[in-house]
C-alpha cells in the first residue's frame, strides 16, 4: 500500500510518531500535520492524500472544522481521532463529515484495522458493476447512489452501509452482523454508531429510507415492497 497516502494531524508529536510507525509498518505512505490549518494546507497540495486522520482539540483549527472544510471540496475517508468520547462529541464528529469516530487511548491496531478497511471500501476495483433496485442505483466502481435518477450525496460509511443492505435485501441482519460486515472489524462500543448512520442514511433516501425496516429488538431489515421492486 506505499502507493496509499495517509494525512495524520495531531498536536501531540508522540502520538503522531506512534500512528505514523503503525501505518508505515503496515503499508502506508504517512504525512504528518499538527494543526489544522497545516493539514489543509498539505491536504490542497497533495491531490493524492487518500485519507485523513484528524485530532480534535488542536491549536489554530480543531479537527471538526478542519473536517468540515475537507467536506467542501472531497469525499476522503476520515477518521476523528479525539480524546473527547462523549455521544455528544461522537455525534459532532459524524455531522461535520467524519467517516470513523474513535477515542483515546485506543488500540494501534484497530486503527490500522479501521483504515485498512476504510481504503480497501473507498477505492473499489473498478470492474464492480452497478445494481439497480426499487428506484436505487447503486454504482460500485463510481461510489454513487442515485435515486429515481437523481445522484444523492452519501458519506463513505453510509454508502457501505446501504451497499451492505441491498446486497441482503429481505434478510434481517442483527447490529453485531452490520459492525463485524459494515466497519470491518470487532467492534467494542454499541449499536448507537449504526442506528446513527441508518437515521442519516434513512432521511438523505427520502421516501425509499422506509425501504430499511426496523426489526426491533434486532437490527434492520431492506425490504422492497412488491409493487416497487
Amino acid at each position: 500500500m506505499d502507493d496509499i497516502k495517509v494525512l495524520v494531524v495531531d498536536d501531540e508529536s508522540r502520538m503522531r510518531k506512534l500512528v505514523h510507525d503503525f501505518l508505515k509498518r503496515n503499508g502506508y505512505n504517512v504525512i504528518e500535520a499538527s494543526d489544522g490549518e497545516e493539514a489543509l494546507e498539505k491536504f490542497y497540495a497533495d491531490k493524492d492524500i487518500s485519507l485523513v486522520i484528524l485530532d480534535v482539540m488542536m491549536p489554530k483549527m480543531d479537527g471538526y472544522e478542519a473536517c468540515r472544510e475537507i467536506r467542501k471540496t472531497s469525499k476522503v475517508p476520515v477518521i476523528i481521532l479525539t480524546a473527547k468520547g462523549e455521544e455528544d462529541d461522537e455525534l459532532t464528529g459524524f455531522d461535520c463529515g467524519a467517516d470513523e469516530y474513535i477515542a483515546k487511548p485506543f488500540s494501534p491496531k484497530i486503527l490500522c484495522a479501521r483504515v485498512d478497511a476504510l481504503v480497501r471500501r473507498s477505492y473499489p476495483d473498478a470492474g464492480k458493476s452497478s445494481v439497480n433496485i426499487g428506484g436505487i442505483e447503486i454504482d460500485e466502481a463510481a461510489h454513487i447512489v442515485r435515486i429515481d435518477g437523481e445522484e444523492i450525496e452519501l458519506s463513505f460509511k453510509e454508502f457501505e452501509l446501504l451497499s451492505y443492505f441491498v446486497e441482503n435485501k429481505g434478510i434481517a441482519l442483527s447490529r453485531e452482523k452490520i459492525l463485524n460486515n459494515v466497519w470491518n472489524y470487532d467492534y467494542f462500543g454499541d449499536a448507537r454508531t449504526i442506528d446513527t448512520h441508518v437515521k442519516k442514511l434513512r432521511k438523505k433516501m427520502g421516501p425509499k429510507g422506509d425501504y430499511i425496516r426496523t426489526i426491533w429488538g434486532m437490527g434492520y431489515k431492506f425490504e422492497v415492497p412488491v409493487n416497487e421492486a
